[in-house]
């Protein structure tokens, strides 16, 4: 039985308004706050922003921001922004509140006790291998952390060691200072059992790496091999008390607090990875723990951030990680709740850019990071060709069977959408699956359509056979000046366009550029529009350039200089990218607002809305557009 009952928790929590707990962290929006009746908002404490979307509601007490998904109650404010565990924040509110709390039971003490010894034999064991790195038997391993470029300070930061090749070195430093061999190996500090007559240390000739749990507190530890002749390059501690593998994260107590700051969170697949990007001055990163990332340790970097970016070394073993994850991610996703994808160059880790090319490389490589959505779509596209009904088809039934993992209705919903857009662009016209029905199954208008609040926003009543005006600055402007492409491929390429008939037109320019880029032309614009126009898109470019000149968007047409063109693409990139934010944050409200029909949700959902109509009626102003021109003006 808990020592906390549910009735002992519920009287904590009516003592204490949760106001008063989150009011010690937070700057509460006295415009939106109604503190007569409870209602908070504020800047969320565990993502970077600048709006209140974060909810907290004393009637309830409960919190929740609309902008990462966090959600709970008291405890679980403390656990997860100051590190406490579940029962340490209820001893401390407790106080607080004035609630006497039942002594633990003898075995739950012994229980505590017990907990508590382990982890002293695992700081001692840290703390010895830290003195062995800096002894003569440590040699090897500081000139391979010399030759990674491991600063000795970073390696004071995250502990590292060295364990010597004797295999009685740690057992006998321990035993002398009074710890038990049962106790080493409750820790797993020891190999032992029925056929071993005697125990011996488990690390040995290896470099030494602390895992610590969300306290900071040494719970277990990897350790790499110095020599090549090792069994294991790599080996973690063993199962315990202190340690399940699928419930850490290397390096999560310092980044969770890095991540709270940076509003972001980087997940990457190795421990020397992990040190090398602290080290670049990017702080916020973890990595599992030699294995693929578990659903447990997704929880955990979703309370980091509420799209982490996965980060996948730039080989074949990379990419199928990457594949794994995504099958992993797909069941879990929730409003709020995502993540992204950033692949490294070929044969490289983070480590190996970071030494080569710096910080920023790296910080590039993350700012590229793609939807799922988008990596998702590149795995089922890449390596098939679809010029038969039978391969177009075995594509749509494939996208069906993924979209049936995502237990979340909404966001299945627009998952099928998005399917249904992609196929559309990919085929050249409506996939089957938006257009057959299977008996006893809802039609395709209630499966794939948007919901009525989403119809009623801005986003989409302007929709018409035209292509929205940004989509079509988007790619006319490119396809008037390909020289852009140069420059700016990778965002060209990800614009995410919702609009099927300027995704069409952007898919053909990419492709066209590519061919002549095999055939070692340049890629000109009369050259682009002849190709454009031999497969069958030139009436599309066509489409989007007499849309510029009835909106007298010059900059994107062919006279333009090519310094004012790239201005303009540039400002309208920035101007679609904040709208893909909008529209994530409009199906977040929606959500939030079909599972509670509270006030406070319907307030957040208007908010955004009248943001979203804000944003479309505002001219992007850019000082000195067109000097190049010859045409000085303001307005885009």
């Amino acid at each position: 039985m808990t020592r906390f009952s549910p009735a002992l928790l519920d009287e904590i929590r009516d003592r204490l308004p949760i106001s008063q707990v989150i009011g010690r962290r937070v700057q509460w929006d006295r415009r939106k706050s109604n503190a007569a009746r409870g209602d908070y908002w504020a800047c969320c404490p565990f993502h970077g922003e600048k709006t209140a979307s974060f909810h907290c509601e004393d009637r309830k007490g409960r919190y929740h921001c609309f902008g990462c998904g966090v959600t709970g109650d008291h405890f679980r404010f403390l656990t997860e922004l100051e590190g406490l565990s579940f029962p340490e924040a209820v001893e401390r509110l407790a106080a607080e509140a004035g609630v006497a709390l039942p002594a633990p039971d003898s075995g739950q003490a012994q229980r505590d006790a017990e907990r508590i010894g382990h982890l002293a034999v695992m700081e001692m064991a840290a703390a010895w291998f830290e003195e062995r790195l800096q002894a003569a038997e440590g040699a090897r391993a500081r000139a391979y952390l010399r030759e990674r470029a491991i600063l000795p300070a970073t390696q004071k930061v995250f502990r590292l060691g060295y364990a010597p090749e004797n295999r009685n070195a740690l057992k006998e430093h321990l035993a002398a200072r009074g710890v038990t061999r049962e106790a080493m190996e409750a820790c797993g500090l020891l190999v032992h059992g029925p056929d071993i007559p005697v125990s011996f240390d488990r690390f040995r000739d290896r470099l030494m790496f602390p895992i610590e749990n969300a306290q900071g507190k040494v719970i277990a530890f990897g350790g790499r091999a110095m020599s090549a002749d090792a069994q294991a390059k790599y080996l973690n501690s063993p199962e315990t008390g202190l340690f399940h593998k699928s419930d850490v994260l290397f390096n999560l107590a310092r980044a969770r607090r890095a991540a709270r700051d940076k509003g972001e969170a980087i997940a990457v697949e190795g421990y020397i990875d992990v040190i090398a990007l602290h080290q670049a001055g990017i702080a916020h990163t973890v990595a599992p723990l030699g294995t693929a990332l578990t659903e447990n340790q997704l929880a955990l970097l979703w309370r980091m951030a509420a799209e982490p970016v996965l980060c996948f070394d730039g080989d074949p073993a990379g990419q199928k990680a990457a594949w794994r994850a995504i099958d992993m991610l797909l069941p879990q996703l929730a409003p709020g709740r995502t993540a992204r994808f950033a692949l490294l160059p070929a044969g490289q880790d983070p480590d190996d850019l970071v030494r080569a090319e710096g910080g920023e490389a790296m910080r590039a490589v993350i700012a590229e990071a793609v939807p799922l959505s988008e990596m998702l779509w590149r795995r089922e596209t890449a390596t098939a060709s679809f010029d038969t009904p039978e391969k177009r088809a075995g594509l749509e039934a494939r996208l069906r069977g993924i979209g049936a993992t995502i237990r979340d209705d909404a966001i299945r919903r627009h998952y099928l959408q998005d399917f249904a857009r992609r196929l559309a662009g990919l085929f050249g016209a409506a996939p089957a699956a938006a257009r057959r029905t299977p008996p006893g199954a809802k039609s395709p208008a209630s499966r794939l359509s948007p919901s009525p609040n989403l119809l009623a926003s801005p986003l989409v009543t302007r929709r018409s056979a035209r292509m929205p005006l940004r989509e079509a600055v988007l790619v006319a402007t490119v396809a008037n000046h390909p020289a852009i492409l140069r420059i700016g491929f990778e965002e060209f390429a990800e614009l995410g366009l919702a609009n099927a008939a300027a995704a069409r037109l952007q898919k053909a320019i990419l492709a066209t550029f590519a061919e002549l880029e095999a055939e070692g032309r340049d890629c000109d614009a009369a050259g682009l529009r002849e190709r454009l126009v031999a497969t069958g898109a030139g009436e599309l470019l066509d489409q989007a350039d007499r849309q510029l000149r009835d909106a007298r968007i010059w900059q994107g047409l062919p006279d333009a200089a090519f310094e004012d063109a790239l201005g303009g693409w540039r400002q309208a990139v920035s101007l679609q990218l904040r709208a893909r934010q909008l529209r994530r944050e409009l199906e977040a409200a929606e959500a939030a607002l079909a599972a509670d029909d509270s006030e406070a949700n319907l307030d957040r959902l208007v908010e955004i809305r009248n943001e979203i109509a804000r944003s479309d009626g505002i001219e992007a102003l850019i000082d000195g557009f067109g000097l190049s021109s010859g045409r000085p003006a303001r307005s885009f």
